[in-house]
Parts: C-alpha cells; sequence; structure tokens
C-alpha cells in the first residue's frame, strides 16, 4: 500500500466518524458558516506578478516535522502582513499533524482567502471547511473520481466555496470539466514516491485552457524556479515547507516577494 493509499483509507474512517458526530444541517450553526467568503481567483487576478499562497504546515509524511517552533496564528499573521494572495492551511492531523482548529483560529483574523489543504473524499468534509472558516477548498484529481471531482466541487460552489483542483499527470486532465473548474494546481510532487520535478508545471500547463487561473505547487524555494515558472502561464505558487524551514518566515516571504514580480 503507498502512502496515498493509507491516506485514503484513513480519510475514509475518519469520514464515517464526522458523519456520525454531525449532520449537515448541524455544520450551519457554526459562526462562520454565514459569513461573506472571499474569492482566490479574485485575490490572485489583482497582481500582475506571480501570486503567493503561502502554507501553515508543521509536518509531512516525507520530511516528519518540518517545524519545531509552530505557532499557527504567528504564522498566518506573517503571511497576511505580507499581502499573501490565499493562505493555505493544512487540517490533516495523522500525516500533516494538522488541526481544523487551525482553519478556525485563522479565520478570525483572515486579511486574505483560506485554502482548506486535506484528503477531501465527501462532501461533509466540505460543509466542515465551510464551517471553520474556509474560503477555498482542495480536490486532488489523484485520488477522485471524475463524477466525483464534479459532485463534490458542485458542492462546493453552492456553499459559495471555490475549488482548488490538483492534478499531477497529464492522464488526470481527461476527468477535468474545465468549464466546471477554473483553479487548477499543478503539483510537482509525486503522491507516490514524493520525488518533486518543478518541470511537471511546465509539461501540463501548456495542455490547460486559457480561460483557467493555474498554481504551481511543491518544490518552489529559490529565485531560479520562479524564474521557469515565469515562462509558463502559471499565476500563482502555493509554498509550504520553504517558508516552514526558514528562521525568517518574513524575511523569506519578502524575498519571494521580490523574485515573484514580473518586469512588464
Amino acid at each position: 500500500m503507498s502512502i496515498l493509499d493509507e491516506i485514503v483509507a484513513v480519510k475514509k474512517e475518519e469520514v464515517k466518524i464526522l458523519r456520525s458526530e454531525y449532520t449537515l444541517s448541524r455544520f450551519s450553526d457554526s459562526e462562520h458558516f454565514d459569513k461573506q467568503t472571499l474569492s482566490m481567483i479574485d485575490f490572485i487576478s489583482k497582481t500582475k506578478d506571480i501570486a503567493i499562497i503561502a502554507e501553515v504546515k508543521k509536518a509531512s509524511p516525507s520530511k516528519g516535522l518540518i517545524r519545531s517552533d509552530f505557532d499557527h496564528m504567528k504564522i498566518a499573521e506573517i503571511y497576511f502582513e505580507n499581502k499573501s494572495a490565499a493562505v493555505s492551511v493544512l487540517t490533516d492531523q495523522r500525516f500533516f499533524q494538522g488541526n481544523i482548529q487551525f482553519l478556525n483560529d485563522i479565520s478570525r483574523i483572515k486579511e486574505a482567502p483560506l485554502l482548506r489543504k486535506d484528503f477531501i473524499i465527501d462532501e461533509y468534509q466540505v460543509f466542515e471547511a465551510k464551517s471553520n472558516g474556509a474560503d477555498v477548498i482542495l480536490l486532488i484529481a489523484e485520488i477522485l473520481s471524475k463524477n466525483q471531482i464534479k459532485e463534490l466541487s458542485m458542492c462546493t460552489f453552492e456553499l459559495g466555496l471555490e475549488v482548488l483542483l490538483e492534478i499531477h499527470s497529464e492522464e488526470q486532465l481527461s476527468k477535468i470539466d474545465f468549464s466546471l473548474n477554473t483553479l487548477i494546481g499543478i503539483n510537482n510532487r509525486n503522491l507516490s514516491d514524493f520525488s518533486v520535478d518543478i518541470n511537471t508545471t511546465r509539461k501540463l500547463s501548456i495542455l490547460i485552457p486559457e480561460n483557467v487561473v493555474v498554481i504551481s505547487e511543491s518544490g518552489i524555494s529559490n529565485k531560479r524556479s520562479i524564474e521557469t515558472l515565469k515562462e509558463t502561464k502559471v499565476q500563482g505558487v502555493l509554498i509550504g515547507e520553504h517558508f516552514m524551514k526558514s528562521n525568517n518566515i518574513d524575511k523569506e516571504v519578502k524575498k519571494m516577494k521580490e523574485w515573484c514580480q514580473r518586469e512588464n
């Protein structure tokens, strides 16, 4: 069993528990549920530069603990102060040491859209995201069928949220209705063996329609990688590990913003 298969198996058990403890109507009792959401697409479109989606991430299956002095609120505040286009929050507990409460807490101070970063396979997780202050959810094409992508996307849109639909290979493109899913993330990390190749974005981005907003994810840590992405149609980058490993997050975010500036 691959790590991805293991993660999905755990998610299925988590969904069973979630469904046993909640009704869909109970989620609407949350103080966040009826709040106006923010559009990641709008925030990304506001800048001519490559937009930064900065991630709050404590650990990962491949690297283990990434940041020992982890304080999700302080990290989020730095991201907001630096005008990040969005903030991604890891909510998976078992494999990333995240927590849905991180999302809930950060939503109280948010100045940009919040992405719930998790392995979402069921509508209950979408409602849970909404009730904890998310503006966007991640859907991973690799673990979902074409019908699941459509159904979960429709559920998300009905709640007023956006979907960042993540792909890693050309084969996954056939699952996507680009008239429905217009925000696509290209993961440079192979979720089977965790190898990273930024050229994945270069290869796949040319196959995506012009009307779609493209985000490059994983393996982005230096000026060279940003220069590579400037040669593509990428409009944003999702960066987590690089910031989390830094001794000075504020300094690294500022440096990355400089690299992401376009000349024209």
